[in-house]
């Protein structure tokens, strides 16, 4: 996927996290020494997604002549890192990440996060603000589901009903190309000629092994469902709002709000927050990723 040329990418990676062995990946320019401050991606949760999702940007973002090194990591129940057969929470994520900042980057870095992943950036820079220059939300969910409450009991049952046979027979279908096209077209981009066979065969891949499920079955089981307004107040870092002209929700509290609401809403809420539209829906990095990679460019390089 990546551009050998311009992107040099470290063999996997791992360090120990807890009890678990977790994957990560070092991406740096190919012919000329690093500059400015370090990247660190955090993928979005789905059927066959990992750290892989990033693999496109990461090659634009050389290919236009950046040199900042990028930690690519796979989050646990994800890619080539562990998947214990545990319900995930975004505190779980983010105490992996803040590990792997304190142990493996040990240097402030901007963070870059997908979509519904955002709760885990969250609670990352509650737990590791020094290390956390500034953020970028990439997608961010609609406002009225990244501020509305789900109830414990809630999350538990449709844990129970994901981690059941049914939900094994549910995730043998959606692991299929046919599913992963439609569900694609229908929900993550604004182009039905850009859900490519690259994408596609990404997410099969990545889905290969079914203990791939634990993760996606804690994300639509909602555990990262929560009023995070008053947490997104409180972050004094810098934070870039990169929405899609065409964004939707999934979720049916999101689905009446424009993109202009979305930002207009993160941007009242966030200390230091700027905003930007960009052609694309929902995985804008992936979808458009020249315009992605113009859009961060120089917000990251205020850091540098």
């Amino acid at each position: 996927m990546a551009n050998t040329l311009n992107i040099r990418i470290s063999p996997t990676q791992f360090y120990t996290w807890t009890k678990y062995r977790c994957a990560y990946e070092l991406h740096q320019p190919n012919n000329s020494p690093s500059a400015g401050i370090p990247l660190l991606l955090i993928h979005p949760i789905g059927v066959g997604l990992s750290r892989q999702f990033w693999q496109r940007f990461s090659s634009q973002w050389y290919t236009v002549g950046h040199r900042n090194l990028i930690y690519n990591p796979d989050l646990l129940g994800c890619g080539e890192s562990d998947m214990p057969h545990v319900p995930y929470t975004p505190t779980d994520w983010a105490e992996q990440l803040h590990y792997f900042l304190q142990t493996v980057v040990q240097k402030p870095v901007v963070l870059v996060v997908q979509g519904a992943l955002l709760p885990v950036a969250i609670e990352l820079v509650q737990k590791e603000s020094n290390l956390i220059s500034g953020l970028i939300l990439a997608g961010p969910p609609a406002w009225p589901v990244i501020t509305k409450e789900s109830s414990a009991w809630q999350q538990k049952l449709a844990w129970n009903v994901f981690d059941s046979p049914l939900g094994n027979a549910f995730y043998r279908y959606a692991r299929t190309t046919k599913f992963l096209r439609s569900f694609s077209i229908r929900q993550l981009f604004a182009s039905e000629n850009a859900v490519d066979a690259e994408w596609l065969n990404m997410l099969v891949a990545g889905a290969e092994n079914p203990a791939s499920r634990h993760a996606v079955f804690s994300f639509l089981a909602g555990f990262w469902r929560q009023n995070y307004s008053s947490y997104l107040a409180s972050i004094q870092q810098p934070t870039l709002v990169v929405v899609g002209e065409t964004a939707s929700s999934i979720s049916k509290e999101g689905k009446q709000e424009t993109p202009d609401e979305r930002l207009v809403d993160y941007l009242a809420c966030l200390p230091q927050g700027r905003g930007i539209k960009l052609p694309g829906r929902n995985v804008l990095p992936y979808e458009s990723t020249a315009e992605f990679v113009e859009a961060i460019a120089p917000f990251i390089n205020e850091f540098s």
